[in-house]
């Protein structure tokens, strides 16, 4: 099996149409086609049970026991998300605006499904999926980033409150102790320390800083 094809899942009862199908896919260039023919839906879901190297379904909107719709309905209660594309004999957009809740990305009227037209539509079906795929990525990259700057954010906050409280606890108690009868050697070593406390003081306003840059990135 070539692992550069792109691995079609055909469901049709029409065994005319499928042949015009694979003909249709065999004999475009440059890409390649890899075509799996199921009869019924029932059928096709068997295959998928297993085969998960298809990469898109062309469904025949009328088949036996199910129709299109019922089927890409199952498909989607058993979280089965492949694109699919609708084959109809006639325009039926109702039907097809209801089935693109479940997974129905196109639809082709089988008659106008000539030529290039078919694998086209199949490759445009593919790109779209994966350009939407691609932004669903980065929202999903930009919500983890913002998470992890809250979260950053709330670290910061609650350092800072953590020092913050004894901080203005211990310059309280220097001042009151410098208001007494020091020895120079005492006052040298308050010194010392209320430089050590100013130092603290100035890396807890650092932090502050770093906590209010991240929350307003826009301003100066």
């Amino acid at each position: 099996m070539d692992s550069e094809a792109i691995h079609v899942l055909l469901v049709d009862d029409d065994a005319a149409y499928v042949t015009v199908a694979e003909h249709l896919l065999s004999t475009f260039h440059p890409k390649k086609f890899h075509l799996i023919v199921k009869k019924d839906g029932d059928e096709a879901i068997e295959e998928l049970k297993t085969n998960h190297s298809i990469q898109i379904i062309l469904m025949d909107y009328f088949l036996p026991r199910k129709n299109g719709l019922e089927i890409a309905k199952q498909l989607s209660a058993r979280n089965i998300d492949i694109p699919i594309i609708f084959l109809t004999t006639h325009k039926d957009f109702h039907a097809v605006v209801e089935a693109m809740k479940y997974g129905v990305h196109d639809y082709l009227v089988k008659d106008e499904a000539m030529d290039t037209v078919l694998p086209k539509t199949i490759l445009s079906v593919l790109e779209r999926v994966q350009l939407k795929k691609q932004i669903a990525d980065a929202e999903k990259q930009k919500l983890v980033a913002q998470k992890r700057a809250e979260a950053i954010q709330e670290l910061i906050v609650a350092v800072c409150h953590e020092f913050n409280n004894p901080l203005a606890a211990i310059k309280i108690s220097a001042d009151i102790v410098s208001r007494q009868d020091l020895t120079e050697k005492e006052k040298a070593l308050l010194a010392e320390f209320s430089d050590n406390i100013n130092t603290l003081e100035k890396e807890v306003l650092r932090l502050r800083n770093i906590h209010w840059d991240m929350d307003s990135p826009n301003e100066p």
